[in-house]
């Protein structure tokens, strides 16, 4: 570290013979850069042999406290001499605080004792006791248990004490009916006697409704009062916990290389939700960058790695690189980027340039096509080439939507396209009715110890860094896929699936998650490394020909395989 700057972190060994990069990092899509490389591999080390954090990663099963992995990013920068370092930083907090020696401080100390956050926080969980206790409270819960059973009681007679009138007056009118032996005043005498019974009844159940429904009112009125306490209490603590947010949104300032100022609450205004979601400007690259441009620090290159176990939802390897996360990041990082000169983003360009389409099948009725890697089965949001476009082109008589189902931009193999609606409908409903058979051969970086197996494992949108999913088994939609290996070898395992639904990234989630076959497909970008292509290839397709009804048996071998 840099006696001028504690936070500036000088380079171990000599990295003068490398060239540094002519642009700064794309954060949401990259390589780092060598420099980044020495960077991260230093703080590694660091985190390896320090002694100062008590924060338990999960690297160590002796160690006690509750497992959490953590996002690490270092910025390598230049000062206005011209010396090369890094900083150093964490998302969130570390081991309970957000400020340590080795790292640079957040942008807004949420932690400081000082600082309004704590205090207001202090306050907002004193009424969260408050109404802790007060849902806790014996003459509360006593009144709500006297008024269901008191209710319920109520029902219970009244629907009781209402047959046993109805069977009386049936009684009444049977006597009435077979009274024909009496003479008159034998039959007034009668008659006014079952009309005093009458009376009595109506006179007993109204007594009786009256008597409940007072004693229910007073039960009613005590347990409303609790209610309407708890009530305020919680409108209270949301109105506060909302004016603490903006309070805190609106103390969140980041600036850019031109020493712009841009608040949190104004940097999402005009994203979808208008506001900044939980944990915004936490992250490790916000952190980063702050820093370099309040210290006059120049930007060079930018890496960020996880380090210690995988949550349960997501998949996170230990060491791994990562970019940075759209959801949280991605608005923040617009306005702090401004002015650096920046790697293009390689999402805007067309990867299936250059690539053709194979077709491995065609009649009159439908095509089927051997997709390339890297090539998009529909125009996306920046690049319209794609397996639709192209082949609405080569068919320009064609009606409906064409494409039946879609493989993943980074998966190659068997796609299905119709030359009609009614093909396309006809073909569609065998997919949505799963009738039709599917086989997909991946190679994964692991070995994989069973021979065959089911994953079952519900997946969501991780929404705060899409298109990443993520395993949740509260809002997730069911995932189910069957695996059988075909071969191991050199330390990876080449396998066949056989998705029984179709959700997003399923394969790929099910290969890498640690509750799934822990073994990511190899050069899968998101869950796993990133190669020269993702080795998942849709190999095997079986269907009914919506016209001539034969047995269609399509397969197309992978390169890998």
């Amino acid at each position: 570290m840099s006696a001028k700057n504690p936070k500036f972190i000088s380079f171990q060994s000599d990295v003068s013979h490398i060239v540094r990069p002519e642009k700064f990092t794309f954060p949401f899509y990259y390589e780092p850069h060598e420099l980044a490389h020495i960077a991260m591999d230093q703080l590694q080390d660091y985190l390896v042999n320090q002694k100062e954090l008590n924060h338990n990663f999960g690297l160590d099963d002796q160690q006690d406290g509750l497992v959490i992995g953590k996002m690490f990013g270092v910025l390598v920068v230049e000062d206005k001499l011209g010396n090369l370092g890094f900083l150093a930083a964490f998302s969130g907090k570390l081991a309970d605080s957000n400020d340590h020696d080795y790292f640079v401080p957040p942008v807004f100390d949420l932690l400081d004792s000082q600082g309004f956050f704590r205090k207001e926080e202090i306050v907002i969980n004193d009424m969260t006791i408050r109404i802790a206790e007060l849902e806790k409270n014996e003459s509360y819960l006593s009144a709500k248990e006297e008024l269901e059973k008191t209710g319920a009681s109520y029902l219970e007679e009244l629907q009781k004490y209402k047959k046993e009138i109805k069977e009386a007056k049936a009684e009444r009118k049977q006597i009435r009916e077979n009274s024909n032996d009496l003479n008159s005043s034998e039959l007034e005498m009668l008659l006014e006697e079952l009309r005093k019974q009458s009376i009595r009844e109506q006179y007993f159940l109204k007594d009786f409704t009256e008597a409940h429904k007072q004693k229910i009112a007073a039960l009613t009125e005590e347990v409303n009062d609790f209610e309407n306490q708890l009530n305020d209490l919680r409108e209270k603590r949301k109105s506060m916990s909302n004016a603490l947010q903006e309070e805190i949104f609106d103390s969140y300032y980041f600036l850019n290389s031109k020493k712009e100022r841009r608040s949190l609450q104004s940097i999402f205004e005009n994203t979808i939700d208008h506001k900044p979601p939980a944990g915004a400007g936490e992250c490790a690259a916000p952190k980063l960058l702050q820093f370099a441009f309040e210290n006059e620090l120049k930007p060079v290159c930018l890496g960020e790695f996880w380090w210690g176990a995988s949550p349960r939802s997501e998949v996170r390897v230990h060491k791994q690189v990562y970019p940075a996360c759209r959801g949280k990041c991605e608005p923040i990082l617009g306005h702090m980027l401004e002015g650096l000169d920046m790697d293009e983003n390689p999402m805007l360009l067309n990867p299936a340039e250059n690539k053709e389409l194979e077709i491995v099948f065609e009649d009159d009725y439908l095509v089927i096509v051997n997709k390339p890697a890297e090539f998009l089965s529909v125009p996306g949001k920046n690049i319209s080439d794609s397996v639709y476009t192209r082949m609405m082109s080569k068919y320009p008589q064609a009606t409906g939507p064409m494409i039946v189902h879609r493989l993943d931009m980074s998966t190659s193999g068997i796609l299905v396209l119709a030359k009609d609606k009614n093909v396309h409908k006809h073909l569609q409903k065998q997919f949505i009715k799963r009738n039709v058979q599917k086989r997909y051969v991946a190679l994964l970086d692991g070995i994989v110890e069973e021979n065959t197996g089911t994953i079952d494992l519900p997946l969501r949108v991780d929404l705060d860094d899409r298109p990443r999913q993520l395993v949740c088994y509260e809002h997730g939609k069911r995932a189910v896929t069957k695996w059988e290996v075909v071969e191991r070898r050199n330390n990876q395992t080449l396998i066949y699936f056989y998705p029984i639904t179709g959700r997003t990234h399923q394969l790929r989630v099910h290969s890498a998650h640690t509750l799934g076959l822990n073994a990511p497909i190899i050069g899968d970008d998101l869950y796993g490394k990133r190669e020269s292509r993702l080795h998942l290839h849709a190999q095997f397709l079986q269907f009914t020909h919506p016209i001539t009804k034969e047995t269609v048996k399509i397969k197309v071998d992978a390169e890998f395989a």
